[in-house]
């Protein structure tokens, strides 16, 4: 679609803030109202719409695109649409060690076990960890603890979840960005970190820095939607 509006304003909507192009309201593409209730995401969004060139790109406007997703596709049933991101209660990447490598071992201790550590004082649970990729059952208690936490969140929560999850492989650190708990660039480096070790000690693969390069985009954007709310 090319670019039809000269102007871009925040607007009330309903009960919190929308988009309007040259006074005319934004919808999401299921043709709802794009309202938000936070006036500083409003404002990120509109500058998205504002920096559009000639013709809109999708990729170059994550704020948006994760509004729709909230409002479209979360709305509808939020149970639902969460239940892929509450199953990682099961399966946290933090919970899984090296089999044999003792050098990553440590690194995975230092930085990982932090983490479990936090999850497990805030929601009073316990984790099970394993050494390989041979799936590992975690206590009823505490699959049951972390799933009810991500279905404690509202709408807009779990749509930056999703990404952020499903790209990292842990709920716990998902869970920890929205508490404020560490650090979002620590948190990446602790979701990639068996990644970059393994750069360090074989060298760099330009197809796999490319593509971790496009998940960091998406993880960071996830994470500034997340601090926007």
């Amino acid at each position: 679609m090319k670019r039809f509006w000269k102007e871009v304003a925040v607007a009330p909507e309903g009960d919190g803030w929308g988009i309007a192009l040259d006074g005319r309201p934004v919808r999401t593409p299921q043709r709802a109202p794009l309202a938000v209730a936070s006036p500083a995401l409003a404002d990120a969004i509109a500058a998205e719409w504002r920096d559009v060139g000639e013709t809109i790109d999708p990729a170059a406007m994550p704020m948006t695109g994760l509004t729709n997703a909230a409002i479209d596709l979360a709305t509808p049933d939020l149970a639902a649409f969460a239940a892929p991101v509450a199953a990682y209660a099961e399966s946290d990447l933090f919970c899984y060690r090296d089999a044999r490598d003792a050098a990553l071992q440590a690194e995975q201790a230092a930085i990982w076990n932090p983490l479990l550590a936090w999850a497990e004082a805030r929601y009073g649970i316990e984790f099970i960890l394993t050494r390989g990729v041979l799936p590992v059952d975690q206590p009823d208690a505490t699959i049951a603890a972390l799933q009810g936490a991500v279905l404690a969140q509202d709408r807009w929560r779990i749509t930056a979840l999703t990404p952020i999850v499903t790209i990292g492989g842990s709920l716990v650190a998902g869970l920890a960005l929205i508490d404020g708990a560490f650090d979002a660039a620590l948190l990446w480096d602790a979701a990639s970190l068996d990644d970059l070790y393994q750069e360090r000690r074989w060298g760099a693969d330009s197809e796999a820095q490319k593509a971790r390069a496009a998940h960091k985009r998406d993880w960071d954007n996830a994470a500034r939607f997340l601090s926007l709310l």
